[in-house]
């Protein structure tokens, strides 16, 4: 069995708050921090990883709400991180920054090596993994450990197809990151057992990076991969530009299960159902997300694919020292 060896994870992120309405993270990260804090004072902690444990967005948590004054969760691409702040710039841009310099900066060899950035959804969509990236086997290897240790929690792992453009979310910071989205949970509200299914997530991948880091051989395997297509807009009225329907009762709830063309798609206020015009069938998904409304988002529609991902081990710490020494000659050239 061919075995592909990468670098040891040391240094890990845990956040949550990014968006400030998205609670479940918000109180699993103050219980870890907590936990953390114990631990230090008990000369308890494990030395060979280091976590952080980090609030996103700390005012917009104080006001329970999805962001001060911009989308947070939109703040990490290169250009924003660098670009020339105004007289008076939004919060958002600020804490991004801060957050680069804790965590990256990005795309360096300084970065934390895996960032996991804690979500809620109002849609039903179980828990999903959200990342840039259809080959990245550290984050795919964690998915599929995560499938057979909660079998009974609905999961997928989603992959945002950003091509040429730049990744602009706080998990893109990290050498490896991902978005853990969870729901169904309304905005603003925790419940128990998305809590629950979190923050077993949570530790089920700690887990894994300690059995990685250890030495353990993860076998290869097919993982399923739903590759994000394109954003539906609700239907509006052309003068106003407000919506004129809601998602179809037929479709409601049903993320990730197939639309096929001619399926009821919205029913309009007056009504009318709108059927799926679309060419196949896609699975669609962020059914009804609340915080989508003023991004001009009724739901998302992917592809699904099977992604055959190697068998890994961590590198020795002989092939981590060649590695880096390829690495700063490749950097002299």
């Amino acid at each position: 069995m061919e075995v592909l060896c990468l670098p040891r994870l040391p240094r890990v992120a845990v956040c949550g708050g990014t968006h400030g309405n998205e609670l479940s993270g918000v109180y699993l990260v103050r219980e870890l921090l907590k936990a953390k804090k114990q631990a230090l004072k008990e000369e308890k902690e494990e030395k060979p990883l280091s976590v952080l444990m980090v609030l996103g967005n700390p005012k917009a948590v104080q006001l329970c709400r999805r962001y001060v004054d911009t989308d947070l969760n939109r703040c990490f691409t290169h250009a924003i991180l660098n670009c020339p702040l105004s007289d008076r710039p939004p919060y958002e841009m600020i804490r991004s920054r801060d957050l680069n310099a804790l965590l990256g900066p990005k795309g360096t060899r300084e970065s934390v090596d895996l960032v996991c950035d804690l979500h809620n959804t109002t849609a039903n969509m179980g828990l999903c993994f959200i990342a840039y990236s259809d080959c990245d086997w550290i984050c795919l290897h964690i998915f599929k450990y995560l499938q057979m240790q909660l079998p009974d929690v609905p999961m997928r792992y989603i992959h945002f197809d950003v091509s040429n453009k730049e990744s602009y979310s706080l998990d893109s910071v990290g050498k490896h990151g991902f978005a853990m989205e969870i729901g169904p949970q309304p905005h603003g509200v925790v419940r128990s057992n998305i809590y629950t299914a979190m923050k077993l997530g949570v530790q089920h991948m700690m887990d894994w990076i300690h059995f990685f880091n250890s030495g353990t051989i993860f076998e290869g395997g097919l993982v399923e991969v739903f590759t994000m297509v394109k954003n539906i807009d609700y239907p509006r009225d052309s003068e106003t530009r407000n919506i004129t329907a809601a998602i179809h009762p037929q479709l409601q709830d049903r993320d990730f299960c197939l639309l096929h063309p001619g399926d009821p798609l919205f029913q309009t206020f007056s009504g009318e159902t709108l059927s799926y015009k679309g060419k196949e069938p896609l699975y669609p998904f962020f059914i009804n997300e609340c915080a989508y409304y003023e991004k001009g988002i009724a739901l998302s529609l992917a592809r699904k694919r099977r992604v055959i991902i190697p068998a890994i081990r961590v590198q020795t710490e002989e092939e981590q020292q060649a590695n880096e020494e390829n690495f700063a000659s490749e950097e002299e050239d």
